[in-house]
């Protein structure tokens, strides 16, 4: 079902319309209320899916839901994509909009990979520490807890990655031990 190429197309198509009328911050604002929508109700995008429920119906209850939460723009592009039924690829026009967003404004996430939840003042310090040794500006930070890491962190951005986890610690000792040549011939 996923097509990028096409979510691609149509969320580069939105971004431009929206610098264009000078609407980037609206029209983000709307993607980022659609995206909770869509994660927090499996119905609607069934509903936005479902190759039995007619076109027009789907426009009459889209409307419902989001006319008053949206912007002109926003419910222009979902009438296109009715119109032209590309509708079940919204939650992904949505994502690869938000990534074309971040792009745009040279913003830059970095995903923290924690045992258990970090304190503002680490995050805080987490991001400085990014700013300065990337060079970048624009740093968004987004919080992942796994407690299979067992404690450190790792942190990523973009393709870079620094595993200061336990359990990557753990996992090159199991190695050392597994090429030990002595340990080997001895058995």
């Amino acid at each position: 079902m996923l097509n990028p190429r096409l979510a691609h197309r149509y969320a580069k198509a939105l971004l431009d319309i929206a610098i264009e009328k000078g609407q980037l911050e609206q029209v983000f604002a709307d993607v980022q209320w659609l995206q909770a929508v869509c994660k927090s109700n499996s119905d609607f995008v069934s509903l936005l899916r479902s190759p039995i429920i007619k076109a027009d119906k789907k426009q009459k209850i889209v409307e419902a839901v989001a006319k008053s939460n949206i912007g002109e723009i926003m419910q222009g592009f979902i009438r296109l994509l009715i119109i032209k039924g590309r509708e079940a690829h919204l939650p992904e026009m949505l994502t690869e909009f938000v990534l074309l967003y971040k792009k745009h404004n040279d913003i830059n996430t970095v995903t923290l990979t924690t045992a258990v939840p970090v304190s503002d003042a680490i995050k805080n310090s987490i991001i400085a520490q990014v700013k300065k040794a990337a060079g970048v500006e624009k740093v968004e930070l987004e919080e992942k807890v796994n407690p299979d890491i067992i404690g450190g962190f790792v942190l990523e951005m973009g393709d870079k990655m620094v595993d200061a986890s336990i359990a990557y610690d753990l996992r090159e000792v199991a190695k050392q031990f597994k090429n030990n040549d002595f340990i080997f011939n001895v058995r």
